[in-house]
């Protein structure tokens, strides 16, 4: 069972990897780059809309949400296009280069969870 699960989420990785490169590749569609771009965003983000510290649904959402929108971007982006960037991120895992970061996702998660802390104060403060 953990092998087999050790081997989805290094299927998992990889296909994340191919939509990055997917992101920057002239043929794909834009609703594709913008799908792929918000996935690969948040998977590559430092920082994860729920916090992984939150009981169950901190890690509940990576297990649902990068999955689920992989899935979405690699059926709308074309497969010639799929393989030519597969090929890709198979060649820069073979050569071990570092992640990419998306520190632009990064920023727009943190402004999310400043403006609902912001909101929630704001709401509490009209109360009392």
């Amino acid at each position: 069972m953990w092998q087999k699960l050790k081997s989805w989420a290094a299927n998992l990785k990889r296909e994340v990897l191919a939509l990055w490169f997917c992101c920057r590749h002239p043929r794909t569609p834009l609703a594709a780059k913008l799908v792929a771009a918000f996935i690969v965003g948040y998977a590559l983000s430092p920082i994860d809309l729920i916090p992984d510290f939150i009981p169950v649904l901190g890690y509940l959402d990576d297990l649902i949400i990068v999955p689920i929108g992989v899935y979405v971007a690699i059926r709308l982006v074309p497969p010639a296009v799929l393989e030519e960037c597969r090929s890709e991120a198979a060649r820069w895992i073979e050569q071990r280069k570092p992640e990419p970061r998306n520190y632009l996702a990064a920023a727009l998660i943190v402004a999310l969870w400043l403006a609902l802390g912001w909101l929630a104060w704001r709401g509490l403060e009209d109360r009392f």
